[in-house]
Formats: structure tokens, sequence, C-alpha cells
């Protein structure tokens, strides 16, 4: 079993409407010695998958099909093997 840590952004080049309000929030409460602010999305996913290599690929599907829209949103991502369970 693997598991996978995903975190979906924002590409650099699009306005993030959430992080700017936030950002005009912060200047409205006197805190204005923030320069950037990113909001994102989090996942984790458990998988099973024959090897590292088919659980990223399976991984990489799933970002691109499912949890972020590529023409606005970049995403990465973490896969690390589980310990089996011994029973």
């Amino acid at each position: 079993m693997y598991q996978a840590k995903i975190y979906v952004n924002y590409k650099d080049s699009v306005l993030d409407p959430k992080a700017e309000a936030i950002k005009m929030a912060l200047t409205r409460a006197d805190i204005t010695n923030v320069q950037a602010l990113m909001v994102g999305k989090y996942f984790e996913l458990t998988l099973t998958a024959p090897n590292q290599a088919a659980a990223e690929a399976q991984v990489d599907a799933i970002c691109d099909q499912m949890l972020a829209n590529v023409n606005m949103e970049s995403y990465r991502y973490t896969v690390t093997a589980l310990a089996e369970v011994q029973a």
C-alpha cells in the first residue's frame, strides 16, 4: 500500500481570488508585512499498487483527471510506501 500527499494550487500566472481577499483582510487588520499568500487544496490518498512507479503513475492520472484543473492549477505530490500491517 502507498500513501499519496497531493497539493494543488493556482499557477503563478492565474489570479488567486481567495488569497487576494485574505491579503486585503490582513491589511485591514493592520497586518501589512505579508508579501505573498497562496490558497490551495490538500488531499491524502491511500492506494494499492504493484510498485512505487505504478502508484505514482496512478496518482498523476488522478490529479490530471479529477483533482486539478490543469489549465489553471498545478499540482505536486509525494508517494510513500506504507508498512504492511502484520496480524
